[in-house]
C-alpha cells in the first residue's frame, strides 16, 4: 500500500529541510549503487569462466555416481549413496521406481530450454532406466535468506548509526539557528555554545562576536538617544514656561502646540527605548481589560462619543496597566485623528484561546494595502493618510507595537472597509 499524499509531502518537506537526512540518504544510495555495480560486473566477469570449469567436473562426477549404481540400477547402492553423500536419487524405468525423498519434489525440475542442466544431472542406463540426481536434505537452503535478513538489519543499524553521527556533526547548526533567533529578538545575554573546535565551532564563535558588536552598537545608539532626550527635556520645559508668558493669540497657540508635540516626541522616544528591553521593562499585575478600557474612555475621551463593545466575562491578564493605558490612548487618538467626520471609532474586546484581544476601529479613508505593513515603523507616515497637518510624528503605532510585543502579544493592522482596524492580542500570563 502506498503512503498517503500527506505523508509523502511531509517526507519531501523533511528531506528539503534536513541536511543530515539528505547526507545519510546519499550515503545509503551510494552504497547500494556501488554494491549493485560491483556484483553485476563480477557476475559478468566470472560467470562464463566458472561455467566452463565446473560443467565438466560435475558431468564426470555424475557419470561416476551412475556407474556406481550400475545397470540395471541397484537400489541398495543408491541408498548407500544417499546415506554417504548429501544427494537425492530418483530411478525411473520399466523394472523399478525409486525415490530417496518421496515426501517432496526433487531438487531438479525439468524446465524447457535447459537441456544442458538435464543432461548434467540425469543419466540413462543401458536397460532403459533414467537416474536423476539432486541435492539431499536442504536445511542449508534457508541460510541465504537468514543471512539476507541479518545483512539488511546490519545495513539498517549502520544507517541509523550514520544518521546519529551526522546529527551529532550538525548539532552546532541547531545552536546557531536558535542563537540567531535570539539575537534577532534583541536577546544577547546568552551566546551560542561552541561545542567543537571545527568549522561549525568557528562559525558559532564568529556569530557570537558579530552579536557582541551589534549589541555594542545598539547600546551606544540607545544611550545617545536617551541622553539627548533627557537633555532636551529641561530646555523644552523652560521654553514652554516662557511661551505661557506670551500674549494670547494665534502665535502663542502655535508655539505651545509645537512645544507639546516636541514633548510628546521625547516622551515616546524614551518609552520606546525602555520597552526595547521587553519583559524587563514591565510592572505586571492582574488587570481587567474591560475596566481598564472603561477607565481610559471616561477619563480622557468622555466627550468623543466612542462606541464600546466590551465582551462580558473577560478573563483577567497579567500585564502592566500603565503601558496598557498608553496603548489604549495612542490607538484611540490615532482613530480620532484619522477618522475625519465619519462615525465615532469603535472599541471592542473579546477573548481568544490563551488570552484576550481588543480592537480600535475608525471609519476614515483607511490606508493603501501596500503601506499597512509599515504603519508601525518608527516615524513612518503614509502620504495619503498622515500629513503633518493631522498631528503626530509617526511614533504612536510604533509605540503600540512595542507595548504589545513586550507583553508577548501581537498587533494586527488591517483595513476595515471603511476605515482602519487595529487589533492587539495579549496572552493571559
Amino acid at each position: 500500500m502506498s503512503a498517503p499524499p500527506a505523508a509523502r509531502r511531509g517526507l519531501r518537506h523533511r528531506l528539503r529541510r534536513s541536511l543530515g537526512l539528505r547526507v545519510v540518504l546519499l550515503f545509503v544510495l551510494l552504497a547500494l549503487a556501488t554494491t549493485a555495480i560491483f556484483l553485476s560486473g563480477m557476475q559478468r566477469a566470472l560467470s562464463g569462466g566458472w561455467t566452463g570449469v565446473i560443467r565438466p567436473l560435475v558431468a564426470d562426477y555424475v557419470d561416476r555416481l551412475a556407474a556406481e549404481i550400475g545397470s540395471p540400477p541397484d537400489v541398495a547402492k543408491a541408498q548407500a549413496l544417499v546415506q554417504r553423500l548429501p544427494l537425492s536419487v530418483r530411478i525411473e524405468g520399466p523394472l523399478m521406481q525409486y525415490d530417496s525423498q518421496p515426501q517432496r519434489r526433487a531438487w531438479h525440475r525439468e524446465r524447457p530450454g535447459e537441456d544442458g542442466e538435464r543432461w548434467l544431472l540425469q543419466r540413462q542406463t543401458a536397460d532403459g532406466h533414467r537416474i536423476t540426481f539432486g541435492l539431499g536434505e536442504r536445511s542449508w537452503a534457508s541460510q541465504p535468506r537468514t543471512i539476507g535478513w541479518f545483512t539488511l538489519a546490519a545495513l539498517l543499524l549502520l544507517t541509523l548509526a550514520a544518521f546519529g553521527y551526522v546529527r551529532h556533526l550538525f548539532k552546532p547548526l541547531d545552536d546557531i539557528r536558535a542563537g540567531a533567533q535570539r539575537f534577532g529578538q534583541g536577546q544577547f545575554d546568552r551566546p551560542i555554545p561552541v561545542r567543537r573546535p571545527d568549522e561549525l565551532g568557528e562559525l558559532a564563535a564568529q556569530v557570537n562576536t558579530m552579536a557582541q558588536h551589534i549589541r555594542a552598537m545598539l547600546d551606544a545608539k540607545r544611550g545617545l538617544l536617551l541622553a539627548v532626550s533627557h537633555e532636551l527635556r529641561s530646555p523644552l520645559t523652560r521654553a514652554r514656561l516662557n511661551a505661557e508668558l506670551v500674549a494670547e493669540g494665534g502665535a502663542r497657540d502655535a508655539l505651545l502646540r509645537d512645544l507639546g508635540e516636541m514633548r510628546d516626541l521625547i516622551t515616546s522616544l524614551l518609552e520606546s527605548e525602555r520597552l526595547a528591553q521587553g519583559h524587563a521593562a514591565l510592572q505586571r499585575e492582574r488587570c481587567d481589560l474591560n475596566a481598564l478600557v472603561q477607565a481610559v474612555v471616561d477619563a480622557q475621551f468622555a466627550d468623543a462619543g466612542l462606541q464600546l463593545a466590551l465582551a462580558p466575562g473577560l478573563p483577567t491578564i497579567d500585564a502592566d496597566p500603565t503601558r496598557l493605558r498608553l496603548l489604549l490612548r495612542n490607538l484611540i487618538d490615532n482613530a480620532l485623528r484619522h477618522g475625519g467626520r465619519a462615525p465615532a471609532p469603535q472599541i471592542g474586546t473579546a477573548p481568544y484561546e490563551g488570552g484576550v484581544a481588543f480592537s480600535v476601529r475608525d471609519f476614515g479613508p483607511g490606508v493603501p494595502e501596500a503601506e499597512l505593513a509599515r504603519l508601525s515603523e518608527a516615524f513612518y507616515r503614509p502620504d495619503a493618510a498622515r500629513q503633518r497637518s493631522t498631528g503626530g510624528v509617526g511614533l504612536g503605532l510604533h509605540l503600540c507595537r512595542m507595548v504589545v510585543q513586550a507583553h508577548g502579544g501581537t498587533l494586527q493592522i488591517a483595513n476595515a472597509q471603511p476605515g482602519l482596524c487595529v487589533t492587539a492580542r495579549l496572552p493571559q500570563a
